[in-house]
C-alpha cells in the first residue's frame, strides 16, 4: 500500500463529487497526504467545502488559476502553513460552451485565448508557485485526453488546448528536473463532469468509449485518482514528461 504519510498535496479543480479532482483528493488523503484543495470562488465554494470537510486534515483555499494575483496569495498561504509541498496536482480545463459546439472553424479568438489561458497557461503558472515550496522534489500532474492527439468530434479549441498542455508537460518536465521535481499528465477517459458536460454529445462519447474500448467500459474517477496516487509516490520516481492513458485502453485501438 502506497503511503503518503507526512506529504502535502495541493489539488486545484474541485467543484462537485463529480470532479476528477475529487477522486485524486480521495485516493492522497487514503494514502495518508495532508491535502490542500483548491476551488475557482466564492459560488463553488459551498459544495467544495462540504467535500473538503469529509476529508478530515484537510483544508480548502480559494483561487482562480486566471489571476497572477490570486495564485501568489494562494502560495504564500501555503508556504505559512505547510512549509513545504509535495505533490501538486491540477484538475484545471475551460473553454467558453459557444467555441465547444459547432464547427471547428468558427471557433472565436477568444474562445481561443481562454482556453489556453486556463487550461495550459495556469498549469505554468501553478508550477512557478509550487516549485520554490517542493525543497525536497515533488510531483506535479495534470489531465489530458485523448482529443489532444486525435479528432473528438465537439471537443474542438478544448483539443487545441490539451495537445498544449502535453507539450507543456515536457518542457515543465526538463526545466523542473535538476530540481528532482517531475511533471506528468493523466489523460483519463471521458467522465461525466461538470466540464465534460458543456462538450456536445458527451453521453455518445461515453457509449462510444466503451463499446471500443478493450475493457468495454468507461473509467471512473477513483480510478484515474490511483494513477494520480501512484504518480504522487516514489513508485514513479523515473518518470516525468509522461503523459499516462487512463481510458480502459481506448487509446490503443484502431478499428
Amino acid at each position: 500500500m502506497i503511503n503518503l504519510a507526512g506529504k502535502t498535496a495541493v489539488v486545484f479543480g474541485l467543484a462537485n463529487k463529480r470532479s476528477i479532482a475529487w477522486g485524486i483528493a480521495q485516493q492522497l488523503h487514503r494514502a495518508g497526504a495532508t491535502l490542500a484543495i483548491c476551488y475557482q470562488n466564492e459560488r463553488m465554494k459551498l459544495e467544495a467545502q462540504a467535500l473538503i470537510d469529509d476529508l478530515p486534515g484537510a483544508s480548502g483555499f480559494q483561487c482562480d488559476v486566471s489571476s497572477d494575483e490570486q495564485i501568489e496569495t494562494l502560495f504564500a498561504a501555503l508556504k505559512g502553513k505547510y512549509g513545504k509541498l509535495d505533490v501538486l496536482v491540477h484538475a484545471v480545463a475551460f473553454a467558453p460552451a459557444a467555441d465547444l459546439r459547432g464547427e471547428f472553424i468558427l471557433t472565436s479568438r477568444e474562445g481561443f485565448r481562454v482556453a489556453m489561458d486556463v487550461s495550459v497557461y495556469s498549469l505554468i503558472a501553478v508550477s512557478r508557485g509550487a516549485a520554490p515550496l517542493m525543497t525536497e522534489g515533488g510531483s506535479i500532474m495534470t489531465l489530458s485526453f485523448y482529443a489532444a492527439e486525435k479528432v473528438v468530434p465537439n471537443y474542438n479549441v478544448m483539443a487545441i488546448a490539451k495537445a498544449g498542455l502535453e507539450c507543456t508537460v515536457r518542457y515543465l518536465a526538463s526545466n523542473l528536473g535538476p530540481k528532482n521535481i517531475r511533471v506528468n499528465a493523466i489523460s483519463a477517459g471521458p467522465i461525466k463532469t461538470l466540464a465534460a458536460r458543456g462538450v456536445g454529445d458527451l453521453s455518445e462519447m461515453l457509449k462510444s468509449h466503451s463499446d471500443r474500448a478493450p475493457l468495454h467500459r468507461n473509467v471512473d474517477q477513483l480510478e484515474v485518482g490511483g494513477a494520480a496516487l501512484f504518480l504522487a509516490s516514489e513508485l514513479s520516481s523515473a518518470i516525468t514528461g509522461e503523459t499516462l492513458y487512463v481510458d480502459c485502453g481506448y487509446n490503443i485501438m484502431g478499428f
